[in-house]
């Protein structure tokens, strides 16, 4: 049976603890140039209809790193639901690549494409949603304190795809997540709903509120996002109007815990939602989570697309000697 990880809220609190172990051994192997091909001839196909730097770059090098290849398509190269439908798109690429990364403009897109798709699907952003982000910020978080349970954390900004994300990251691990927006931007209803069902089994908290101070107040991490994300740039006037009052200044990093970091999932728009001051000062790890992309989304490669497929007839697959790499497996070519 073959997995999909189009949400945070898929995972298992356990699956999570697990990617965090297996991107932290990988991190160090790469840290001390140890190779680690984990997926040799292993083939990943990234469907793109938003342009990316960080998720682009991280996904491609992973699977460099891991031995496989990464094949790139443009949106203008495939143009899913306009050329072909999502259905003939999932089952031919089913058939030449081993993992499908999409990164689409509507959810139901990637949705469709793990339900016709015969190989793992990872959702590489959607309007909806970002796992992969807020899983490598989630990591970043571990790495920094060691610790995930009862970290305050002030969402300062949109509540976007981002921010949905993080209601599902911060349920599943035990944070106290504040979220302030204006009025009228809040988390999208269903995923506040069921986040705040979640941290119930917890201890999480998930506030809503529209007072960026009081959200940054005793935060241990401020996070925050553009104000007019891919796809809303016909909004950007209206909306530099409505966040005046949430940018993440150096006045709101001092009413928070003295040793706050700041995160921005990046590309920033300096001088709106970030000042430079804060976001090249002391507090900034905002360039340590860019980087944890890479290591997080090669755990979840090998995690996913590191078992053979069951449907693959026996006389096609290919046993090779293992050596043991700690708790993982090697493949020896």
């Amino acid at each position: 049976m073959k997995h999909d990880l189009i949400s945070i809220r898929d995972l298992a609190r356990g699956e999570i603890t697990e990617f965090f172990a297996l991107a932290a051994d990988l991190k160090q192997r790469l840290k001390q140039k140890k190779a680690h091909p984990l997926l040799p001839g292993k083939t990943l196909a990234l469907i793109f209809e938003k342009p990316s730097l960080r998720t682009r770059v991280t996904f491609e090098v992973a699977m460099t790193h891991l031995g496989g290849h990464a094949t790139y398509l443009a949106p203008q190269d495939i143009r899913l639901g306009e050329r072909e439908t999502v259905e003939d798109g999932a089952r031919n690429l089913s058939r030449w690549v081993d993992g499908i990364v999409a990164r689409t403009f509507d959810h139901a897109q990637v949705e469709r494409l793990a339900q016709y798709a015969s190989v793992p699907v990872i959702n590489g952003l959607s309007g909806l949603l970002h796992p992969c982000q807020v899983l490598g910020d989630l990591y970043t978080l571990q790495e920094k304190r060691g610790r995930l349970d009862g970290l305050r954390v002030g969402f300062i900004g949109d509540g976007n795809n981002v921010c949905n994300s993080w209601l599902y990251g911060a349920a599943k691990m035990g944070i106290h997540l504040v979220v302030a927006c204006p009025k009228g931007y809040e988390p999208h209803r269903d995923v506040f709903t069921k986040a705040r069902a979640e941290a119930e089994a917890t201890q999480a908290r998930i506030e809503i509120i529209h007072d960026p101070i009081r959200a940054a107040k005793g935060a241990d991490v401020l996070y925050t996002d553009v104000w007019t994300s891919m796809g809303l740039e016909e909004h950007r006037a209206k909306r530099m109007r409505d966040f005046q009052g949430f940018q993440v200044s150096q006045a709101l990093v001092e009413v928070a815990q003295r040793d706050v970091m700041v995160m921005h999932c990046l590309p920033a728009h300096r001088g709106e939602e970030i000042t430079d001051e804060v976001m090249d000062g002391p507090h900034s790890i905002i360039l340590d989570q860019a980087e944890n992309r890479l290591h997080v989304q090669k755990a979840i490669l090998v995690t996913y697309l590191g078992t053979e497929r069951s449907e693959q007839p026996a006389r096609h697959r290919w046993f090779f000697p293992k050596i043991s790499l700690g708790r993982w497996v090697l493949p020896r070519p």
